[in-house]
């Protein structure tokens, strides 16, 4: 999965590269809505969650992982973390992710696991790579 992995790694050093360094990383537009901080705590979450799909599907296949990203930002307090601690754990654990997929075996390519809350939608680990990257240039849009 080179090219997954190569965009992973262009998108976050142009993130890095180009986020501004006076960013207010604590600004909330709305009490029910995220800072940046928090912003980059559910990048890290979801990175967490897509790794482990990514390494099961390695051997297994079917199974189902999911998460709840209001439940797991509120958990892990985000809000309270200084910025750079967040941004090193997000940073190494993408990279942890581009080594993943750079060694992916062929073969488990279309494997394939449940990421739904409701009825199954099984994915390949092909399109979660791709909608991995997607789902982070987003996020890192509104930053």
């Amino acid at each position: 999965m080179t090219v997954p992995a190569l965009l992973l790694n262009k998108v976050i050093t142009d993130f890095l590269q180009n986020t501004p360094q006076d960013i207010d990383w604590n600004y909330k537009p709305a009490e029910d809505k995220w800072s940046r901080k928090e912003i980059i705590g559910h990048l890290i979450d979801s990175g967490h969650i897509n790794l482990l799909r990514f390494v099961r599907c390695t051997y297994e296949e079917n199974f189902k992982l999911v998460y709840e990203q209001d439940d797991y930002v509120a958990a892990q307090h985000y809000q309270q973390v200084d910025i750079k601690e967040l941004l090193d754990m997000w940073i190494l654990l993408n990279r942890q992710i581009i080594r993943v997929w750079e060694n992916y075996p062929p073969d488990r390519l279309t494997a394939r696991c449940d990421n739904s809350k409701g009825e199954p939608n099984l994915q390949t680990v092909e399109w979660l790579a791709n909608d991995y990257v997607e789902h982070l240039m987003h996020h890192l849009k509104s930053i």
